[in-house]
């Protein structure tokens, strides 16, 4: 897991640097941030926050693990992570100064009644800064890497879940109708970082979901796909890796005073 925790944040290294400077966490902030995984976002709001905390919440025990042991390493205790699923969890109420997250609010079974539980979490006033995927259309990672495996079937509905707050009417309803104001979309165009070679790319790929339903949608024998994989990995070959294009929104909004 600890591979996994370092493959996603090189993944996502440049858009992280876009999400820390929207946050502009303060050195009192009650910040939660939602879909922590191996909790670095919380972390790096936790070292702003000197005199306020950070909570990572997120659904997979072996991720906290992970965040909790390099929270230990860097002697933060002002930083705690707590499993669970943000769409029921038990927040305390109005408490919270800022809501973080780095593409981990996508997933939700109901995403109403997830936005309707983290805005009860938070103070009125309190901001919102949340880093989604735009369409999949505009993800080559996500378009290019399921053609060159499964070309012509069709893309189920798990794959286009990373996509689902693509569109900022759907986004924009979904946190109106939860009490966020001012909500506000900023276009991030970054590359994903999947390898410092072919071969390590490939290797941290194979262990994907992604790939791993491509190939489970095709009677093809994997090897063959598997090697178009490689290829289109050699295209993507740069001075500074293996890069995909790929298109984010950062979302800002506020929460609304409450009635």
């Amino acid at each position: 897991m600890l591979d996994r925790a370092n493959f996603y944040d090189a993944e996502l290294k440049r858009h992280n640097g876009h999400l820390r400077a929207a946050a502009s966490v303060g050195v009192r902030d009650r910040v939660l941030d939602i879909g922590c995984g191996a909790g670095q976002s919380t972390r790096e709001a936790a070292r702003v926050a000197v005199e306020g905390d950070a909570i990572g919440v997120d659904t997979s025990l072996e991720m906290l693990e992970v965040a909790r042991r390099r929270s230990d390493e860097e002697g933060l205790r002002n930083v705690a992570f707590e499993q669970g699923d943000a769409q029921h969890h038990a927040f305390p109420t109005a408490s919270f100064d800022l809501c973080i997250s780095r593409f981990g609010v996508m997933f939700f079974a109901d995403p109403a009644a997830a936005f309707a539980n983290v805005a009860r979490a938070m103070r009125p006033g309190a901001r919102l800064v949340w880093m989604v995927w735009q369409s999949q259309e505009r993800n080559e990672w996500s378009g290019a890497i399921r053609r060159t495996l499964a070309p012509g079937t069709a893309v189920s509905a798990d794959v286009l879940t990373p996509f689902s707050l693509g569109d900022p009417t759907i986004a924009t309803e979904l946190l109106s109708t939860a009490g966020f104001i001012s909500i506000d979309f900023t276009d991030v165009r970054e590359p994903v970082f999947y390898g410092p070679d072919v071969d390590r790319a490939f290797d941290a790929l194979i262990d994907l979901y992604l790939v791993k339903d491509a190939l489970a949608q095709t009677d093809e024998a994997p090897d063959k796909a598997l090697q178009r994989l490689h290829d289109l990995l050699e295209a993507h070959m740069t001075m500074e890796g293996v890069l995909f294009d790929s298109r984010a929104w950062i979302i800002n909004a506020h929460r609304g005073q409450s009635s």
